[in-house]
């Protein structure tokens, strides 16, 4: 069961000029969060979507939330590869446009900032040194790169003086693991070179998305660096979990991850919870014919997106197991919608389910990646000095994600 409802006395985020409100930000996931899921979370946290009639009718749409595209590399965005500009690409309805950014080259990161700015590409851009994932850990990018701070100064500096008006951000993780532990020093430094907002996800990269994430470590981020709002990711399942870490933490606004996948109406019980729904009241719990026809539409979207009906089907299929999990759906039926290729047999698939089922408690909780990797594959020689920032190349910039 997930904790009641209940109002929290808060201010909207502020990430510049831009006023976000509830304090809610969409965490940048590879593959997942492209414009068509983008447009779904969008859609619930307006209330032009719901399972219910929690949102109030006269509150203002723009601005509820915001959501972030998928990490972007920094060099293949100045090279201009073709599957990274087809991943800037935001709705005409999308406000502000948020892109987020990887790199380890503090030239290349400012000539990406630049480009973004001269082209009007977005309004906000966030920098990711957060992901955990070994191919990145091992050349020195990703969680392990605050570690050496003169390079995560020289980074957010060549961001910042780059970006004109436009508000930089930056997401990290508590550190490498338990004895090299980086997120206040990497705050300090934010702070120091004019960032406008960190998120803290509240595990190292050790633990991946394994154990449970620490939301104390947020608390302590918080106090070290009051200059700047500090936003806490890490098990938000639920509305619930999103207040108690506002109140647990003091921190300024959320990141939700995993929590949304095959769930994007998380958005719109999040707004129902800022807004002071009562108890249990803005959670929604959406019969499986309501969940297969938010899948049906996910998949339309991609198909659009893409530009090729049959590919937007298949990308969906990664979702299939989310949206349907704790459903009473057989092994046979779930292998075949994991291979489905056209609407048409998306339709006559999910037409074969038993729609009537209630949302089921087994839905509720984890979602997603959970397991834990208990070894951070580094550079020879990385944590000798924090200070000794050779030994980084450019292979170090590859397009995966993660946080």
């Amino acid at each position: 069961m997930t904790a009641p409802l209940a109002p929290l006395m808060t201010a909207p985020l502020a990430i510049g000029p831009h006023t976000v409100w509830p304090p809610v930000v969409l965490a940048p996931m590879a593959g997942i969060t492209n414009a068509p899921f983008r447009t779904l979370c969008r859609e619930f946290a307006q209330g032009a979507r719901g399972f219910g009639d929690h949102v109030p009718t006269d509150a203002p749409v723009e601005g509820r939330g915001l959501f972030v595209s998928e990490m972007i590399t920094t060099r293949a965005l100045v090279e201009r590869n073709e599957k990274t500009m087809q991943l800037i690409h935001f709705d005409a309805t999308e406000t502000p446009r948020s892109i987020q950014l990887y790199g380890v080259d503090p030239v290349t990161v400012g000539k990406a900032v630049r480009m973004i700015v001269d082209e009007g590409l977005a309004d906000h851009i966030d920098l990711n040194f957060g992901c955990p994932v070994p191919k990145v850990t091992r050349r020195g990018g990703g969680s392990a790169l605050p570690y050496k701070r003169p390079l995560l100064r020289a980074i957010l500096r060549e961001a910042v003086s780059n970006a004109g008006d436009l508000p930089v951000t930056m997401k990290v993780r508590k550190g490498i693991d338990d004895d090299h532990i980086t997120c206040l020093d990497a705050g300090r430094i934010a702070v120091e070179e004019g960032v406008t907002a960190i998120a803290l996800h509240g595990r190292t990269a050790a633990q991946h998305y394994g154990g449970t994430a620490d939301w104390d470590a947020i608390a302590r981020l918080k106090e070290h660096v009051p200059e700047i709002p500090v936003l806490g990711n890490g098990d938000i399942w639920s509305a619930g979990d999103a207040l108690r870490m506002m109140r647990e933490t003091g921190c300024d606004g959320v990141v939700v991850g995993r929590g949304c996948l095959g769930r994007p109406w998380l958005f719109g019980d999040l707004v129902a919870a800022f807004e002071g729904a009562g108890p249990g009241a803005g959670e929604a719990r959406p019969t499986l014919r309501e969940v297969a026809g938010v899948m049906r539409r996910h998949a339309e979207l991609l198909g659009e997106w893409i530009g090729d009906e049959a590919r937007g089907v298949i990308d969906f299929r990664k979702h299939v197991a989310w949206y349907l999990k704790g459903f009473s759906v057989g092994s046979q039926m779930r292998k075949q919608l994991a291979i489905t290729s056209s609407l048409a047999e998306l339709d006559e698939l999910l037409a074969g389910l038993d729609l009537d089922q209630p949302w089921p408690d087994g839905a509720e909780g984890p979602r997603g990646r959970t397991s834990g990797n208990n070894r951070v594959v580094l550079p020879d020689g990385w944590l000798k000095d924090p200070y000794d920032c050779a030994g980084i190349g450019a292979d170090a910039e590859l397009d995966t994600s993660g946080g």
